[in-house]
């Protein structure tokens, strides 16, 4: 089993060591698996937060399932990163915040902490507007209180301090399993046509001639892959002690991608279901215009014959703003630790990123006014399309290196498959930015 490793200030550090996975070679596949399993499904809830939801719904609402393969090639690129950051933790013994600054210079360090702080943040400000605005669906509060509530989510985390790094891991999977079963319902209730979900798989060149289906489809990238969780993975495999052999890391390296190629499956049925859903109760019913989450709420309700499904997806964004909390404090951890040295304790710097976040949340929420909530969304997330570059690059180089990997350094194929979407993520990038100074 994992173990987090022991400082004076971890958040949730384990009471116990458990046994190694090289100890657990002799044990049956599906128990070994058990013990792995963990760091995907805390990583994968970063791929199903309310800033997900902003650009998947209104990709469905407007161009039906037509941009369905944007999030299958975004889930795909997150499964490629994602195993090469548990690579490097599980192979290097290091994070991919602490790689850097034993290999950079400090300025460069300086710029990369920065970029995935900034990250942090912004995904941060679309928990506090998705929490806040689950809180208003189903209890009625204003939007400027609900953000003001979210303020408090740092009791929760000292509520965990030293509960243990599993409670945390049993907890979010309740969160995730409420959000599936939220929309595996809805769903059903929608019933779509799965014949035009097939079709939405296939790329379609001419609609990315539509400057504004770009800029959804670079949303959904950067609500998809997260610059941070790739420094977060990269410790939190770590919590798995495994022995100092080729052998024992050749098999904890197998058994954590499969952990993480099905905890981030999970998350990507789940940001499908999203846009499946706001295509055929929007879309395909002429509501192409419906770009709010809490309009998808309220339109639910005649479009389905209840309010039934309402209540679900209320549920379902309270559940997913608040999973997102636990990863988000333990990520901010990895990186002041990682580039800076600097420990302190979690609810700490739960309070410095929540405050960070709380400033654009309410002055985006008084200037624009409730109706700006998909604005404020799906804005976070072309700022994480933004700096994931900054989180790529290093790791490929690291990861490349066989005096790091030393026989797990990634090979040709890998390695320019990586390169690519390194290439494609930064043309994209480049090609937003000069949309917006036109």
């Amino acid at each position: 089993m994992f173990c987090l490793p022991t400082t004076a200030t971890a958040p949730f550090c384990p009471s116990e060591v458990h046994n190694s996975v090289d100890l657990a070679r002799t044990a049956p596949l599906w128990q070994r698996l058990l013990r792995v399993a963990g760091p995907g499904l805390l990583v994968a809830v970063g791929y199903m937060d309310p800033g997900n939801w902003a650009t998947d719904i209104e990709a469905g609402s407007r161009y039906g399932m037509a941009l369905l393969w944007v999030v299958l090639v975004s889930s795909l690129s997150a499964m490629l990163l994602q195993t090469l950051s548990l690579r490097l933790g599980l192979v290097a013994r290091k994070d991919l915040a602490r790689a850097c600054r034993e290999r950079y210079r400090p300025g460069v360090n300086r710029a990369l902490w920065l970029m995935a702080e900034l990250a942090i943040v912004a995904c941060d400000v679309a928990e506090v507007l998705g929490t806040a605005l689950a809180l208003k669906l189903l209890f009625g509060l204003p939007l400027l209180v609900g953000i003001a509530i979210t303020a408090f989510d740092t009791l929760l985390v000292l509520g965990l301090q030293g509960r243990g790094f599993r409670r945390v891991e049993a907890i979010v999977l309740a969160l995730v399993v409420t959000i599936g079963v939220c929309f595996a319902v809805e769903i059903v209730l929608v019933g779509p046509d799965w014949s035009a979900v097939a079709h939405g798989f296939l790329p379609q060149a001419s609609l990315m001639r539509d400057g504004h289906a770009v800029l959804l489809a670079i949303g959904i990238l950067g609500a998809t892959v997260m610059p941070h969780n790739l420094y977060l993975h990269s410790s939190i495999v770590q919590t798995r002690h495994v022995a100092n052999d080729d052998d024992a890391k050749a098999d904890a390296i197998r058994l954590s991608t499969v952990d993480t190629l099905v905890s981030l499956s999970l998350a990507f049925v789940i940001n499908a279901a999203i846009l499946i859903l706001a295509a055929s109760a929007f879309h395909a019913k002429g509501r192409g215009n419906v770009t709010e989450i809490q309009d998808a709420y309220h339109l639910l309700d005649p479009l389905v014959g209840g309010a039934f499904a309402s209540v679900l997806f209320g549920i379902a964004l309270l559940a997913a703003g608040q999973s997102s909390t636990f990863t988000g404090t333990i990520a901010g951890q990895v990186l002041m630790e990682g580039f800076l040295d600097l420990k302190i304790p979690c609810w700490q710097r739960r309070l410095v990123t929540r405050a960070l976040a709380l400033i654009p949340a309410f002055v985006g929420v008084w200037w624009l006014g409730d109706a700006g909530i998909g604005t404020l969304l799906v804005a976070s997330q072309v700022v994480l399309s933004m700096q994931l570059p900054f989180a790529i690059w290093p790791l490929i180089r690291l990861t490349s290196d066989r005096s790091t990997m030393g026989r797990f350094a990634i090979g040709p194929v890998t390695k320019g498959a990586a390169w690519t979407l390194f290439v494609a993520i930064s043309a994209a990038n480049l090609w937003l930015l000069q949309d917006l100074v036109r």
